[in-house]
């Protein structure tokens, strides 16, 4: 037996195969792109998603046996995503993303709505589905009068391999429809966006079943049996799946293209004061919080961009002796940020550049940067009484064992990189998928990973690193007033 996890990320499609004992058996990746029409503007067509869904499983069938045993299937996807479908389910418009910011007056306008913040638990951030629905009903009423069904990125996936519009707690906890307290939409959020229940899909648990496969993509893949498709997950939440990250005490730090501190929670603990995110998790009765800061390893890549080198090539320039703070001091806010400052329109900037600044002065600066603004997160956790001593760290960024020592040492926490720690996602959803097919408890499947290093903070760094945490806090009120001199 064999069971596919589907990780839906925002640059590309990865497909991983697992035994029936949770062994990895291989994966397969395919690539899209983002259109940016405008500054802030980032969309997809979702039509690149089942494309890419449906070469990954044909080459998967092709290399690896073990896919025509196939029993469950499983999809982690991008969280927020707006995705449109009219009443014969074609797709309105391109899924406006995540990272996308247009809706931030619409964000803001919900946000002082009497009752949303303490029914969705959460402060309505521009990335959110609700106040993308409220931009299109403002800007494309045309196509907002034609929405049957809003679909978020995994949902729609889901669609697309059973026919059945369904999702799940956890990806649906990112809308601002949801109560995430009661693991259900909310008559009262679902108004205040000027949306019905009817327009939202069936709700499951991450590892409860949620249909079957379609039998016309059953036989395309050349796979014999009914197989199972699992109700799924946010992203985040998946990832926490493939590290184990399920009881009170658990968590992870993502360097991916946004950067996540997540903690797992056993109760429901809303903080949106703090800009601290609270979702369902992907099992029942378990919940999570996390801090989410924008452009993580998209600050990296920009820079890798304009001076025409690779992220890898930026890092290893720099060795692997952890420095001090540099001079050069970088904002990351390449497009906005979340925690803890919810603000769609702050930018991101370099300051105390000079003649003698160099390549790798300006590569440090971005990775001190993204270390400062997960600081940031750090710091709500605390402030809301939730304490972090160690996490696992995973995503793209993980893979530089300098940034995760210098991360280690700004946030003076033990990171501990797991084997095959760039599975996150995927692999969670595997697990997700396995526990649907076999009912097995949740905590017989979401194990922790074998742990090949722990990177402990430098301790002789650790003070002219919070010198600098502090100049950088300081930075972001000064850098917003030059940029936005009016308040706006």
């Amino acid at each position: 037996m064999s069971y596919l996890g589907i990780d839906l990320g925002t640059s590309g499609l990865r497909a991983l195969l697992v035994s029936d004992d949770g062994q990895v058996l291989g994966s397969v990746e395919r690539s899209y792109n983002s259109e940016h029409k405008h500054s802030g503007w980032s969309e997809q067509n979702p039509s690149h998603w089942v494309a890419a869904l449906d070469e990954a499983a044909l080459e998967l069938r092709e290399r690896y046996p073990e896919f025509a045993d196939l029993k469950a299937i499983s999809v982690a996807g991008h969280m927020h995503g707006a995705t449109l479908l009219d009443e014969n389910s074609d797709v309105i418009r391109p899924c406006i993303l995540w990272n996308d910011s247009r809706a931030h007056i619409e964000a803001r306008q919900l946000d002082e709505t009497k009752g949303v913040r303490e029914l969705s638990g959460n402060i309505v951030f521009p990335g959110f589905t609700a106040p993308k629905l409220l931009w299109v009903k403002n800007n494309e009423p045309e196509n907002f009068a034609r929405v049957a069904k809003v679909l978020l990125p995994a949902a729609y996936l889901n669609y697309h391999l059973t026919g059945d519009y369904v999702a799940d707690m956890s990806d649906s906890a990112g809308t601002s429809w949801l109560s995430v307290s009661a693991r259900d939409w909310s008559e009262d959020l679902l108004r205040a966006g000027d949306m019905r229940a009817d327009q939202m899909p069936r709700l499951v648990e991450g590892c409860q079943p949620a249909g079957t496969l379609r039998a016309d993509l059953a036989a395309r893949w050349g796979i014999a049996e009914q197989v199972i498709v699992a109700g799924g997950a946010g992203d985040n939440a998946a990832a926490a799946c493939g590290i184990g990250a399920l009881n009170e005490g658990d968590g992870f730090l993502s360097l991916g293209t946004s950067g996540v501190l997540l903690a797992a929670r056993d109760g429901c603990y809303p903080a949106p004061a703090s800009a601290l995110h609270t979702f369902c998790h992907a099992v029942p009765d378990r919940w999570y919080q996390m801090g989410v800061m924008l452009s993580a390893t998209d600050s990296l890549n920009w820079l890798a961009q304009v001076t025409e080198k690779t992220a890898a090539e930026l890092t290893g320039a720099l060795g692997h002796t952890l420095q001090p703070p540099g001079r050069v001091l970088f904002l990351p806010y390449l497009s906005g940020e979340r925690t803890p400052h919810n603000d769609a329109a702050i930018r991101g900037s370099f300051t105390g550049l000079g003649k003698d600044t160099a390549q790798n002065d300006l590569t440090r600066a971005v990775l001190e940067g993204v270390a400062f603004g997960l600081r940031d997160s750090l710091e709500t956790f605390s402030q809301s009484g939730t304490k972090i001593e160690r996490l696992i760290a995973i995503g793209g960024g993980a893979n530089s064992t300098y940034w995760l020592k210098l991360i280690a040492t700004v946030l003076n926490v033990s990171l501990e990189r797991p084997q095959d720690g760039d599975f996150g996602a995927a692999l969670g959803a595997a697990r997700l998928a396995r526990i649907a097919h076999t009912g097995l408890h949740p905590e017989r499947v979401l194990l922790k990973p074998d742990i090949v290093e722990t990177i402990e903070p430098h301790a002789e760094l650790l003070a002219a690193f919070n010198e600098s945490y502090e100049i950088f806090k300081e930075a972001y009120p000064k850098v917003r007033d030059i940029q936005m001199p009016s308040g706006s």
